[in-house]
């Protein structure tokens, strides 16, 4: 299939059906998240925007800004793929929240440029990514009535636009633009303690006929 470019097809209204189901998706993965470490997460109405495949890491604080990503294929009756990402230093605080939370040990201070994640830490940002992109990816199923099946979660560490380069690769063909949702995390933190605020964002990339699936799904010519 050819490219396609996403402004040209899909209207505002379009993009307003997208926000609403990034809303509900991202309520989701709050709850399943707050359920995982029993404290409150809050992730507030995403950002919701189509951004150049090319251009997505600018959008992360530039190519060579480190960031960690979260990669989940789809396939099924929608195929394509859906990423997290996190800057690095807001994947280290959720992570420090979260063994803080689950009474894990707290990994060691290093340098705030350091790709270093021990077992646990990594273990706890799939778990994390995973549980918000599954999470998403259940609202959608829920709403559109589509079946379609997630893969592993791939982890990845490194430059913004090493990591994208995997996907541009694999997905750029199907569209010249992403479906970019922009969000914030924060995780109530016990008594005495501040609470922990993050920066992160889906991208979700289906091919031309998914995207057209889904808005029929949801009642949307």
């Amino acid at each position: 299939m050819s490219n396609f470019s996403a402004d040209k097809i899909f209207n505002d209204s379009h993009l307003d059906v997208m926000k609403e189901l990034g809303s509900m998706g991202t309520a989701h993965a709050a709850t399943a998240l707050a359920k995982l470490i029993n404290r409150k997460v809050t992730m507030p109405v995403p950002n919701v925007s189509w951004v150049e495949f090319s251009n997505v890491a600018d959008f992360m604080g530039g190519p060579d800004s480190i960031v960690v990503g979260i990669l989940v294929s789809v396939t099924g009756q929608i195929q394509g793929m859906m990423m997290f990402l996190m800057p690095l230093k807001s994947a280290r605080s959720l992570t420090k929240a979260f063994m803080g939370a689950m009474g894990a040990p707290l990994p060691e201070e290093r340098e705030e440029t350091s790709l270093e994640f021990n077992e646990m830490e990594q273990s706890v940002i799939e778990e994390a990514g995973n549980i918000m992109i599954s999470s998403y990816l259940s609202s959608m199923a829920g709403l559109t009535n589509i079946n379609f099946k997630p893969s592993i979660p791939f982890v990845a560490i490194d430059m913004a636009q090493a990591i994208l380069s995997v996907p541009a690769i694999e997905f750029g063909k199907m569209a010249d633009r992403v479906l970019f949702l922009e969000s914030q995390i924060q995780v109530t933190a016990e008594e005495g303690k501040e609470n922990v605020d993050c920066s992160g964002c889906f991208i979700l990339v289906p091919n031309l006929h998914s995207f057209y699936r889904i808005l029929r799904a949801l009642g949307v010519e």
